[in-house]
């Protein structure tokens, strides 16, 4: 006797409705990946299909704030609240307001994957000169190279007008992360940046990756996020770099924004008495603007917190409190005067 349903129809026979189960949820497991916190707890929330689904991304999330993009994964550990991981779009490298768009997959089956190392130059200078050499500069004194800087923490690197392959030692800093970090809350600071392993003092961190704005625009963000930071819910991350050349009374000002963009520098927390880590303005021959990179001052120790002085502290009433802990603490962050 045939089965039929209340329309009259035949009714579905059991293997094609797994199947068609099953690509529902094939189709689901690539999507539900793109979704921002809100929207994947709402998913969660549908059925156990998706709760399963959902919760593997969620650890996925957890085990590693990079999405994959790192040498290592840097995850985030937690015991302070229920907020299990803090939400980004990750980037390696500097770039230009919503280059990686508004979306981007984070704890897919798929995730990281086939990925390519991004070009770690945003812009280059046509018909720049770099060094000759036919493979490596990184090794004994440089062996001539004119990019060579033997420096404790050097400021100069090969880069795109280079003939030199990607694996020169002289490319330190475009290599990503290659130390082990985690991600830590603390009950005062929030989400604070520190070391996995001990870490050798001059050893190249992390760079301070984001959008690189202008200023009118770092003006206008800054702005909006001291208003909405006042609520106490929200950390922007907007590093101001200025530096004073050589030739004149010229400076030059940087304002990367790693906010909503950016990579797991964001973290790093601001010190009064200077912190364990140098910030260095990185040159890489061609390549029109310099880097901000993170070296360790010192040696830092296992599970240590990093940080940095963000600069000059000036009096303001409704500045953010500071946590940093140390004798010189001043009690309120450094903040831009835009």
């Amino acid at each position: 006797m045939e089965k039929r349903c209340r329309t009259g129809r035949p009714a579905p026979e059991e293997d094609d409705y797994s199947e068609g189960q099953e690509h529902f949820f094939r189709c689901a497991r690539l999507i539900i990946p793109y979704l921002q916190p809100p929207d994947l707890a709402s998913v969660s929330s549908t059925c156990k299909a998706f709760r399963r689904v959902s919760d593997a991304i969620t650890s996925a999330r957890i085990a590693d704030a990079s999405r994959s993009f790192e040498n290592s994964p840097v995850p985030f550990v937690n015991a302070v609240d229920s907020q299990p991981y803090a939400y980004f779009l990750y980037t390696r490298i500097q770039t230009l307001p919503n280059a990686t768009g508004k979306a981007q997959c984070w704890g897919g089956p798929d995730d990281g994957a086939g990925r390519a190392i991004p070009d770690p130059f945003l812009f280059r200078v046509e018909g720049a000169r770099g060094c000759e050499c036919c493979r490596s500069c990184g090794d004994g004194e440089g062996l001539g190279c004119p990019c060579w800087d033997s420096a404790e923490f050097p400021a100069q690197e090969c880069g795109p007008s280079c003939r030199c392959v990607q694996e020169c030692g002289n490319r330190l800093t475009q290599k990503g992360v290659s130390v082990g970090l985690r991600i830590v809350k603390d009950k005062r600071k929030g989400w604070s940046l520190c070391a996995a392993e001990m870490i050798q003092k001059g050893k190249f961190v992390c760079e301070y990756a984001g959008e690189v704005v202008t200023t009118e625009e770092a003006r206008a963000r800054l702005k909006l996020y001291d208003e909405t930071s006042s609520t106490g819910h929200f950390s922007p991350a907007l590093l101001v770099v200025k530096e004073h050349l050589r030739s004149g009374n010229i400076c030059m000002r940087m304002n990367i924004d790693a906010t909503k963009i950016g990579n797991i520098a964001r973290f790093i927390n601001h010190s009064c008495d200077g912190g364990n880590l140098c910030s260095v303005i990185v040159r890489s021959s061609g390549a029109l603007l310099p880097r901000v990179c993170f070296f360790a001052s010192r040696d830092i120790q296992e599970d240590e917190e990093l940080s940095f002085s963000y600069g000059e502290v000036r009096l303001n009433p409704k500045g953010s409190q500071c946590f940093c802990g140390s004798s010189s603490c001043l009690g309120v962050l450094p903040s831009e005067h835009t």
